[in-house]
């Protein structure tokens, strides 16, 4: 995709009206023109005419909308020519073609090529602007080719607004951008050039908590906090104290969360003191450059070296195919393959002593045979030495493996130990919702059960209280001492006694007895 340099000018809501706004007049069997435009948008959608001009002149200039000159056919302006406004074509053949699986091949491969992120994985982006300017563009076309209110204009904004919260924390922190992706082991106590600040922080209803300084903004702080999430916060100015301070006078409450946090404090400190950042990818792959520069140093000089035998072999045409072969050996050692280096200097000893006893005297064939010795030692020290360095790096892949799949595995034991965890705990809320349920309708039916017995009691009593306040009625009492009555005197009073005929008679009696002697 090559570099973008000119975008649309037009104001892509306005555009949706101004397409309605067309579509409207055209279905009325009108010509569109500029006036009949400008009414229909300054009484919809109270834009005003100068505004609606413009942007109808850009979104002719972008292709959206097409002017063209048209000849009225009735009313007051037939057979005058003004000016007109079409919608682009957009009619689609639904028609089916049949197309050979070599071609729909190579047309799903122009999507697939798309799809891959070309541009990223090429190193094409020169700046965040310009990732960020794709985003747009990608968010522009997806609000002119589906609407500003579709479903897919809608996932067009959120992928805008989390590319610029990506790219914001890119440009806040590159080092804790990469390693918050990245995720490698103890990643989050890997120091970041420039380093952060380290401070106390204390959130509404929790203790201070280490945490590391992101931005500062008026009174405001932006922290991460060490710990398992490493969560995100802002916090007040006043609620933040150095790191230096003294732990006892914050009055913390010592949970286990918060001895991980410290734990993973002081291995941050501890990489600090000893100057270790994380190594990325980019560093390793100098270093394998230099390595390479190495073995082609070592490839000249072993050139450097023949070139004067190449020389004294100039009279026989037969050995300098011969003195060419070691430029090929050097190159399969440098790549780290074990390849023995000791037959071909065996064969050149034989080469060159023939053919000294062809052309030349027995101690010009001594010194051949001891420089062609020299280089044959020469090339297996720089065998041994690119063995070992291959040694090394494949024990440095091994650790790395073997690193990467214990990490694997223990994330893996971590998430089966969680979803067993959740499992039970569903399980026993589960069993506890049904208990729960059993024990109220048991306690339901015993209240019902107990209510319906009170009430079965209460007019029990209630009858046999009124049985007895009849009875008592139907009995007659001592005016004296209220017993029961056995001897009547006059109309209202009567004794259970002689006594208490006498005593109620001496008393009060015989002046209001009514009964006749």
């Amino acid at each position: 995709m090559a570099r973008l340099t000119k975008r649309r000018q037009a104001d892509t809501k306005a555009i949706q009206h101004l397409w309605a706004a067309i579509e409207i007049i055209r279905n009325q069997k009108q010509i569109a023109n500029i006036d009949r435009i400008t009414k229909y948008m300054s009484r919809v959608h109270g834009m005003h005419p100068k505004e609606t001009t413009r942007q109808l002149s850009l979104a002719v200039k972008d292709g959206l909308i097409v002017e063209t000159l048209t000849v009225g056919c009735k009313g007051s302006k037939a057979g005058i020519e003004q000016e007109g406004y079409w919608l682009p074509g957009d009619e689609i053949s639904i028609k089916k073609k049949n197309t050979n699986k070599q071609e729909m091949s190579t047309y799903l491969r122009f999507i697939v090529s798309r799809m891959k992120e070309r541009k990223v994985n090429e190193g094409k982006y020169r700046s965040y602007e310009e990732f960020k300017a794709d985003a747009q563009l990608l968010l522009h076309n997806t609000v002119i080719f589906y609407g500003a209110d579709s479903e897919q204009a809608d996932i067009a904004r959120m992928l805008y607004k989390d590319t610029c919260h990506e790219l914001d924390e890119l440009q806040l922190c590159k080092n804790c951008f990469y390693l918050s992706n990245a995720r490698p082991d103890n990643w989050f106590c890997y120091p970041c050039i420039p380093n952060h600040e380290l401070v106390w922080a204390k959130m509404k209803g929790f203790g201070f908590w280490p945490a590391k300084v992101m931005q500062k903004e008026d009174n405001q702080v932006d922290v991460r906090f060490f710990g398992h999430h490493h969560q995100r916060a802002w916090i007040p100015s006043e609620n933040i104290q150095d790191i230096t301070v003294n732990i006892h006078r914050l009055h913390v409450k010592r949970s286990m969360g918060w001895k991980k946090a410290c734990d993973e404090l002081e291995l941050h400190q501890r990489f600090l003191r000893e100057g270790r950042f994380w190594k990325s990818k980019n560093e390793d792959r100098g270093e394998e450059e230099a390595e390479s520069s190495i073995s082609s140093t070592s490839n000249e000089q072993l050139k450097v070296t023949q070139e004067p035998r190449a020389k004294k072999g100039r009279r026989n045409q037969s050995v300098e195919p011969k003195k060419e072969e070691p430029e090929p050996e050097t190159e399969a050692v440098s790549s780290s393959q074990e390849i023995p280096t000791m037959p071909q200097p065996i064969e050149k000893v034989s080469v060159s002593t023939q053919t000294k006893k062809l052309s030349a005297s027995s101690p010009r064939m001594l010194h051949r045979s001891t420089q062609t010795t020299n280089d044959g030692v020469c090339q297996s020290m720089c065998h041994d030495k690119y063995t070992k360095i291959f040694n090394d790096f494949k024990d440095r892949m091994k650790s790395d493996h073997k690193r990467e799949t214990e990490r694997v595995v223990r994330e893996a034991l971590e998430k089966l130990r969680s979803e067993m965890e959740e499992e039970k705990r569903q399980a026993v809320n589960k069993a506890v919702a049904n208990m729960q349920g059993e024990m109220d309708r048991k306690c339901k039916q015993v209240k019902e059960k107990c209510k319906e017995e009170f009430v079965e009691e209460i007019k029990k009593l209630a009858t046999q209280h009124k049985q007895l306040i009849s009875q008592t009625k139907k009995k007659q009492w001592c005016y004296n001492c209220e017993e029961e009555a056995m001897y009547h005197c006059c109309w209202n009073t009567s004794y259970c006694s002689i006594k208490c005929q006498q005593e109620h008679w001496h008393a009060e009696h015989k002046r209001t007895c009514r009964r006749k002697r």
